[in-house]
């Protein structure tokens, strides 16, 4: 029996999948890159990018087994850097996240994704102020250009966003940043605004990233999921977020392996949240994220899987919540990051029970990218 291909999820991702490449047939010989730089003097310059990832999937309902089906526009974002005098950088970058989908509107969220300044005194200590991305884990710092895999994982963004009143990934306030041990070593301490009271009163939240870099060294704002085999990286890092009785802290370990031409990458990630009594919507727990893929640099093809598990430790009630995810997907690099296909399939199996039991659920997704800067 062939089975009931309207339910097949591999089928639903063909059908997802086939006009994109028509797309891409059509338009592929046009495409080309050079990066645009304005330039003051020796000492002032600009330069501008954009990221456009449009998006189909379908995402099923646990309880009434149908699928919702979803066109729109994940990340729509302008782009702008440069320098303003000697070892003063700026970077500014726009969003319209989920522009689109369901409930569909065209007004959207256009916001401020990105905005701060830093002053490079020394290799060894930066000073950076503004919105910028919270220093908590490595996959919470990765180019959203470069994910190894569809996109961010939620269990690596868990007390992001509304949570602790931050603008998805990111927060307001003054970091330190540098680099030791030859470089090998980065910090970033950072000052956040956190949660805020009526009165503004509550304490900053403070955050702590260190990363080690044993072949390659890595500079910048973020760090490339995939080098597509132009560099050898392996990275150890931690993290530590707290903000009154909230607390969080994370471990991960990511490889990046050449292998004539091709790659072999793993990032993985385990992270510990708990609320306390300042977040009581963040219960305590444990998560893992664990991604595998290889680039297959002749076929311009990197397969990959994916595993994400969601433990909570609060009581019996909140760990109905546990939940263990499966992926497999394929990004498709027609020129690069620069034009990007990529394909996923994500099983979610919720560990509930009993009255609250619910069932298994599939997504499956297609994203088309553009990316310059």
């Amino acid at each position: 029996m062939l089975g009931n291909v309207a339910n097949d999820p591999f089928s639903r991702l063909r059908r997802l999948l086939f006009p994109v490449f028509v797309v891409v047939l059509l338009f592929q010989p046009t495409f080309a890159h050079a990066q645009v730089v304005v330039k003051v003097n020796d000492n002032v310059n600009f330069k501008f990018g954009t990221l456009i990832q449009a998006w189909a999937d379908e995402l099923q309902d646990a309880t009434t087994r149908g699928y919702a089906n979803n066109l729109y526009l994940r990340r729509v974002r302008f782009i702008a850097s440069g320098q303003v005098a000697p070892n003063v950088t700026f970077f500014l970058q726009t969003d319209n996240p989920n522009f689109g989908k369901t409930p569909k509107t065209f007004t959207g969220n256009f916001h401020i994704q990105d905005a701060w300044v830093e002053w490079k005194i020394s290799d060894e200590f930066m000073l950076e102020a503004g919105e910028m991305l919270i220093p908590l884990n490595r996959l919470l710092l990765t180019s959203s250009s470069s994910n190894l895999t569809l996109d961010i994982s939620p269990t690596s963004t868990v007390a992001t966003g509304a949570l602790t009143q931050g603008n998805g990934n990111r927060d307001l306030g003054f970091e330190a940043k540098g680099y030791l041990a030859d470089g090998r070593l980065e910090y970033r301490a950072a000052v956040m605004q956190g949660v805020r009271d009526a009165a503004a009163r509550n304490p900053f939240r403070k955050t702590v990233y260190l990363q080690y870099d044993f072949w390659e060294k890595e500079r910048g704002y973020v760090f490339a999921g995939t080098n597509l085999g132009k560099k050898k990286i392996l990275a150890v890092a931690g993290g530590y977020d707290k903000q009154k009785d909230y607390k969080a802290y994370s471990g991960d370990f990511t490889v990046q392996v050449p292998m004539a031409g091709n790659e072999f990458a793993i990032e993985s990630l385990l992270s510990h949240y708990d609320g306390g009594t300042f977040i009581k919507t963040l219960p305590v727990q444990n998560d893992l994220v664990a991604d595998f893929a290889y680039y297959l640099a002749p076929m311009k093809l990197q397969p990959y899987v994916k595993f994400e598990r969601q433990d909570f430790k609060t009581s019996t009630a909140v760990a109905t919540l546990d939940q263990t995810r499966y992926g497999v997907g394929a990004n498709y690099y027609v020129y690069g990051q620069n034009l990007k296909i990529t394909g996923q399939l994500l099983h979610v199996i919720p560990k509930n029970s009993g009255a609250l039991k619910s069932k298994s659920t599939n997504e499956a997704s297609v994203q088309f990218q553009i990316f310059y800067y």
